[in-house]
C-alpha cells in the first residue's frame, strides 16, 4: 500500500506530519509491518523528533544554521541562490528515508516522537512524500 503527501513549507524548519502518516496506516488496516516513508527532493529531509516542546524545533534549526551557514565562499553551486548548497548539505547530514515498524496497527512512535519533513530552504516550496506499507 502506498500514498503521496504534499507538504507546504514557508521557509526553513520542521514540519510535522505524524497525524496523517498515522491515518494512512488505520486505513490501510495492517496489524504489523513496515512504514518507509521517502521525500524525493534533496534539499530538505525527513526525521523524527520531540513533539512535545516547541523549542527543540527552533534549536535544532539554529543548530544546522550555524553548522552549515550561507554564504560559505568555497561553495561551487550558487547558480540557485546562497541558501541552495547549505540546504544540500543539511539533508545529506540528515535522512531522506525513515522506516517505522507497525505493531498492533500503529507506527510504534515513542510518546514524544514526531514524524518531520525538515525544511532547508527559505522560499516556500511544495514538497512530495511518499509513504509505503508493507507487511
Amino acid at each position: 500500500m502506498q500514498t503521496a503527501l504534499t507538504i507546504a513549507t514557508q521557509g526553513p524548519g520542521l514540519y510535522e506530519f505524524t497525524g496523517q502518516a498515522c491515518q494512512f496506516v488505520q486505513r490501510c488496516q495492517v496489524d504489523t509491518g513496515l512504514l518507509t516513508i521517502f521525500v524525493r527532493h534533496t534539499s530538505c529531509s525527513l526525521v523524527i523528533q520531540e513533539n512535545a516542546d516547541r523549542d527543540v524545533k527552533a534549536d535544532l534549526d539554529e543548530f544546522f544554521a550555524r553548522l552549515v551557514p550561507e554564504n560559505m565562499p568555497w561553495l561551487r553551486h550558487t547558480l540557485e541562490g546562497p541558501d541552495d548548497m547549505p540546504a544540500h548539505i543539511k539533508a545529506a547530514l540528515t535522512q531522506v528515508s525513515l522506516s517505522i515498524p507497525i505493531s498492533a496497527g500503529s507506527p510504534v512512535l515513542g510518546t514524544w516522537q514526531g514524524i518531520y519533513l525538515f525544511e532547508h530552504r527559505r522560499a516556500p516550496h511544495q514538497r512530495d512524500v511518499v509513504l509505503h506499507l508493507s507487511t
